[in-house]
């Protein structure tokens, strides 16, 4: 089974020469840092979101990102004829077309694109330096004798990458010892620095006007921007040569030390990295190094303080920064699975250590600000993310003493009622939120309408506390508190396995709210009530939930978010934000859920070769969607809920990623799950 599945699996590039236009415009490449920075655009190089830039810095890591170099203008002129490797967007046309040279994009430790152009090869390579936010891209030039010129042309937009720029900003330029920055006339403000080795720069200040970003008018977004060229560098080209332009950004107009940078050794530590994490998880095939690598792009260091930083996860690219449920939901697949374990007790104390009135945070701040807690399953999720480092890591000490005291906080405070009215109810259940609040992880709300609200009792926040509470009893020290946890343990799964059942159904109640009322929605959330460690469930009730999950939710990306067959279900996500809101969680799939279900169909089908050969047939399109579909390279968010799923929303999804790492690792055997 293994075999045919490496076999399957494509290599880590894209013919793009064989494929339409609009095929290469939904293509894309993301390289990341552990700052929270990254660089990233279509395979074609044409930028397609406000989000896209070949430098997106991180000013406060891991948020404060700004796009600071939007993109480049290559010119190669060969025989007195310009040509133009760029592709630019705008109303009506993409001018220049450079793709009509490009013969195919790689992705490696950097991305690659390779052009040819009258006899004349030229390979454009990007590297992101993983500590710093320094850019380098390399042109080398090969198989030809002629005498070439060559320009690159900077684009700079200095600005938030949720916003977009025009050309009533007021940009300038300094060149000094070699270096070019251009900056803000705001001296505090985002600068980005520029030098090209034995390249001359000519100043030529201009602004190229209403670039294009197709994803943002399919978003319903303003989709209009314009950028700022400071000039270009100018370098004669004799045979085979290689030209560098090293790109640094800062939070103001303090040059960097790019002129002592070298860029060969950049690259040779990204290349060494790749090794070191490799070696760390023990890869076997080129199925789990896609993964791990995939990975590790979602793994950052967050600057607690300012002497101090510790890792985190970035829940997803572009836009997202570290969520709680996302951080622990993914914990186990990105760090433990890749035998990066101090890594991922740093994650647990990141979070633990704002752990608030049994809160742990739903999300950091995306500008620095104090977090934000409104969530009533990070805090579980958190628990059972501590629990699986234990196991993986058989640390006893460091869980007796730092994570267990917080967990004992967490249901304290659960049982006697914390903020958002999330508390222990007679039956020993937890209920939470109201009609304007939205605590799980379907949130979507817009224009003050709540798309699923789940407020009460729901299902997989409840399979998760009794989760807890067996975690607190099994590890506790005594039996004096083993027997405490225990007895709210019994007294959940008595109330639980009462009223949640459906037994006309044979499965789960989404959700039962504080009049009583019971959503008889299928939804994925009851899977989990199946995939913990510990279910509240007897094996034929748990069979019951993974047979309708699989007959009504399971697709080859993941788990639609509510039944097909409800009258309520959302066959695609599309449209203005409300559009795209409304089937957030009404349909749409989630990469994410097929961990969930995968642990779940092993669990109850006894984890047999059979079993596990079936499982891999569930996840193989994921797999091949890893390194040929959306972002070469990693996961989508989401999909729509039909046929042909087309992928939509983040490019890079943290849970996404681990748990497709988590499924590949438990179905191979190499992990039991729980």
């Amino acid at each position: 089974m293994a075999d045919l599945m490496e076999a399957a699996m494509p290599n880590d590039i894209t013919n793009v020469s064989s494929d339409n236009i609009d095929n290469l415009l939904e293509k894309e490449w993301l390289l990341t840092n552990s700052r929270g920075s990254y660089s990233s655009g279509t395979v074609i190089g044409c930028n397609t979101r406000r989000y896209h830039g070949l430098l997106v810095a991180s000013l406060l890591p891991p948020v404060e990102r700004i796009v600071t170099l939007s993109n480049v203008l290559e010119t190669v002129t060969l025989n007195g004829q310009n040509y133009e490797l760029a592709n630019f967007e705008f109303s009506d046309r993409l001018h220049p077309q450079g793709y009509t040279m490009l013969k195919n994009f790689r992705r490696s430790e950097g991305v690659h694109f390779l052009y040819e152009i009258e006899g004349t090869t030229v390979e454009k390579s990007i590297y992101l330096a993983h500590d710093q936010d320094t850019l380098i891209i390399q042109y080398t030039f090969s198989g030809t004798s002629d005498e070439i010129s060559f320009s690159v042309m900077p684009m700079v937009a200095l600005r938030d990458f949720h916003s977009l720029q025009s050309s009533s900003t007021s940009l300038e330029v300094e060149k000094n010892d070699g270096i070019i920055t251009a900056h803000m006339l705001d001296p505090h403000g985002p600068a980005v620095h520029m030098v090209c080795p034995g390249a001359e720069f000519g100043e030529q200040l201009n602004w190229w006007y209403s670039m294009r970003y197709r994803q943002e008018t399919a978003r319903g977004q303003q989709d209009y921007e314009d950028v700022w060229v400071p000039g270009a560098f100018h370098k004669d080209i004799h045979g085979a040569e290689t030209v560098t332009l090293m790109v640094s950004a800062t939070g103001g107009v303090q040059r960097p030390g790019l002129k002592e940078c070298d860029p060969e050794q950049v690259i040779q530590s990204l290349r060494t990295r790749r090794e070191a994490l490799e070696a760390k998880a023990k890869v076997k095939g080129e199925t789990e190094r896609s993964l791990v690598h995939a990975a590790d792009q979602l793994i950052v260091r967050r600057m607690v303080s300012e002497t101090h930083e510790s890792t985190s996860i970035l829940a997803g690219f572009h836009w997202f920064a570290d969520w709680g449920r996302d951080t622990f939901i993914s914990l186990p697949g990105l760090l433990l699975c890749t035998g990066r374990h101090e890594e991922a007790r740093e994650v647990l104390d990141t979070f633990g250590s704002v752990l608030d009135r049994g809160q742990i945070p739903n999300r950091f701040d995306d500008y620095g600000g104090e977090p934000h807690y409104n969530s009533v399953d990070a805090s579980l999720w958190f628990i059972n993310a501590a629990y699986q480092y234990l196991l993986a890591t058989d640390d006893k000490k460091l869980f007796s003493e730092k994570f267990r005291p917080m967990i004992a906080q967490i249901i304290a405070a659960y049982s006697e009622g914390t903020r958002d009215n999330i508390h222990a109810e007679e039956d020993g259940l937890i209920s939470a939120g109201d009609a304007d609040t939205q605590l799980t992880w379907m949130d979507a709300k817009c224009n003050g309408i709540s798309f699923t609200p789940r407020f009460g009792k729901a299902v997989e926040i409840n399979a998760l506390w009794y989760n807890a509470l067996e975690i607190m009893a099994g590890t506790a020290p005594d039996n004096a508190e083993k027997n405490q946890y225990a007895a709210m343990a019994q007294k959940v799964k008595k109330s639980f396995q009462g009223l949640f059942w459906n037994e006309e159904n044979n499965c789960l109640y989404d959700c039962v709210y504080p009049d009583g009322s019971k959503d008889g929605a299928v939804r994925p959330n009851q899977i989990f009530a199946v995939s913990l460690a510990f279910s509240a469930l007897n094996q034929k009730q748990q069979k019951g939930i993974v047979k309708i999950v699989q007959d009504q939710l399971l697709t080859p990306y993941g788990l639609r978010s509510l039944s097909p067959l409800d009258s309520r279900y959302q066959s695609h996500y599309q449209g203005d934000q409300f559009q795209r809101d409304s089937a957030y969680h009404q349909g749409t799939v989630w990469s994410f859920l097929i961990g969930g279900f995968i642990e779940a169909f092993l669990k109850v089908n006894k984890s047999s070769v059979k079993s596990r050969k079936q499982a891999m047939d569930f996840i193989a399109p994921l797999l091949q969607h890893l390194n040929c579909d959306a972002c070469i390279g990693n996961v989508s968010e989401i999909f729509d809920g039909d046929y042909p799923h087309r992928p939509k929303a983040c490019i890079a999804q943290a849970w996404g990623v681990a748990e497709l790492l988590r499924s590949y690792k438990m179905i191979k055997n190499d992990t039991g799950g729980n």
